[in-house]
């Protein structure tokens, strides 16, 4: 994920499945710019990064964590983007 100085949506998405990708990586890509905003103010909105958890994040690290307040590991999305690659 790459952003140019001025530019809201990122200039560039990388998707590797190191093959072993059920569809390709170019389609893979269209879902994510299709059902994510990645714009950083629709990061910060989809993820509620406007609370004080940071204080928590640097203790034990912030990913695999099953807290409410690590929204990021959220899996919320899996079915619709399952639904719409036609798997």
């Amino acid at each position: 994920l790459a952003y140019a100085i001025g530019v809201a949506e990122p200039i560039s998405l990388y998707i590797n499945t190191f093959e072993t990708g059920k569809i390709s990586e170019s389609r893979i890509e269209e879902l994510v710019r299709e059902n994510f905003d990645m714009r950083p103010t629709g990061i910060i909105s989809q993820l509620n990064l406007k609370r004080p958890i940071y204080k928590k994040t640097a203790a034990y690290g912030h990913f695999g964590r099953n807290e409410p307040e690590f929204t990021w590991e959220r899996t919320d999305k899996a079915e619709t983007l399952k639904k719409a690659a036609g798997l």
